[in-house]
């Protein structure tokens, strides 16, 4: 049979390979598949719950019988001192067996279920911050590249205008001032472009963490789904782990409970004595309770204090929840009213600004500096309205991919 690491590389080089392909960029999905299956945190979760599983398998069994032998009765004075010839010496062996209820042995079993649950748990948790990570990290480098063909085309048009100023002033209808002005503001673009480029770069670099293979090409993200509050709220990592640490807390309080009832042993030994006949000995124990109240008690009183503080722990992380729901929700909208307000006020003003510029530049009414002027501007409002898109991009991002998904744990 295969290996669990054999399986996870066969995994991993099937998700990579769409990216392999040089006409094929990488796309969102694609980058959640890759960091789950190449995730060292859902690893090492998947071994935890692996852990906790094979522990729960073992939960319900009896306690080993133990195997005894001896040598009662020896003497140790007179002419017989260690021989077996005295009557009263006997060579023994046994075994012996802690009996453990059914009731007793089905609240270990359900408080080790419980346990290999919140195991369990932890591996969706961890592949779901595993995605939302690399989500947030792939929306960074996709707005970075499109922030950088907004750059690079001011810059290219700062090169345009720079090159016609030149050529305007050595056929003396352009002036110096305009090479000048033009000049710095080439300046300008390609510190600009610099900028942005040393942006993306730290943006690939950090998906690339995630991914583990560089992507020349990204697709544009896709649209995420977004859940609504209460199904947020139930599917939230902390408060499913926290709701699974409650459940933990009142099995093991039930099997505390258990504890009242002492684990009988009993034992069956056979003894040989020479010259004399053969004997069985049958015993039971029965470990007595004499003070409860100072000993099962107490005990019982602990695991039920733990048991409150979980529930109380569940029901804050409730309200964190719901409050971060609320808080991402507004965000989102408030964000998506902005991008309208902006397109329509700003942005599709910033495009009639520079057709205007354009059109006067060319009847000679304005001078070039002018036309880069509003070109530079709608460049900006473009660089603004992208700004806004990826912020309500990581907000819903962060809506869709926080909470545990269904097959998340890959």
């Amino acid at each position: 049979m295969p290996s669990p690491r054999f399986l996870r590389a066969v995994a991993l080089t099937a998700a990579l390979l769409p990216v392999l392909c040089a006409a094929a960029p990488l796309t969102l999905d694609q980058a959640l598949e890759l960091a789950v299956q190449r995730s060292e945190s859902a690893r090492a979760a998947r071994a935890g719950a692996t852990s906790a599983t094979e522990t729960a398998r073992a939960a319900s069994q009896l306690p080993d019988p133990v195997l005894r032998a001896g040598v009662d009765n020896l003497p140790i004075s007179g002419t017989d001192r260690f021989s077996s010839r005295d009557s009263m010496t006997m060579k023994r062996i046994g075994v012996s067996q802690e009996w453990l209820s059914a009731e007793k042995r089905a609240a270990r079993q359900a408080a080790a279920d419980a346990m290999a649950g919140r195991e369990a748990a932890a591996v969706s948790a961890a592949a779901a911050e595993v995605r939302l990570q690399a989500g947030l990290a792939y929306l960074d480098a996709w707005f970075a590249g499109e922030t950088l063909k907004l750059t690079a085309l001011t810059e290219h048009h700062a090169h345009e205008e720079l090159e016609a100023a030149r050529a305007r002033l050595s056929s003396a209808t352009g002036n110096s001032q305009e090479v000048l002005a033009l000049t710095g503001a080439q300046g300008v673009a390609e510190d600009e472009t610099a900028e942005v480029r040393q942006q993306q770069a730290a943006a690939m670099a950090a998906l690339e963490r995630w991914v583990g293979t560089k992507a020349d090409d990204l697709a544009a993200p896709s649209s995420l789904s977004t859940p609504e509050e209460q199904a947020y709220v139930a599917s939230h990592p902390t408060v499913l782990a926290a709701h699974l640490d409650a459940d933990v807390a009142r099995k093991e309080a039930e099997l505390a409970r258990t504890s009242r009832n002492p684990n009988w042993s009993w034992e069956v030994s056979y003894g040989q004595r020479a010259g004399y006949p053969d004997m069985v000995s049958v015993g039971v124990s029965i470990p007595l309770t004499v003070a409860p109240a100072r000993r099962q008690d107490r005990d019982i009183a602990s695991k039920l204090a733990l048991t409150e503080k979980a529930e109380a722990a569940l029901a804050e992380a409730t309200r964190m929840a719901t409050g971060e729901y609320r808080a991402l929700a507004s965000d989102a909208k408030r964000l998506a009213d902005r991008i309208e307000r902006y397109r329509a006020s700003v942005v599709v003003a910033a495009q009639q600004r520079t057709f205007a510029a354009m059109a006067a530049y060319r009847s000679n009414q304005v001078p070039l500096m002018t036309l880069f002027e509003a070109r530079h501007a709608e460049v900006e409002a473009q660089r603004k309205l992208f700004s806004l898109q990826r912020d309500l991009a990581k907000t819903q991002a962060q809506l869709a991919l926080k909470p545990i998904l269904e097959g998340a744990a890959r």
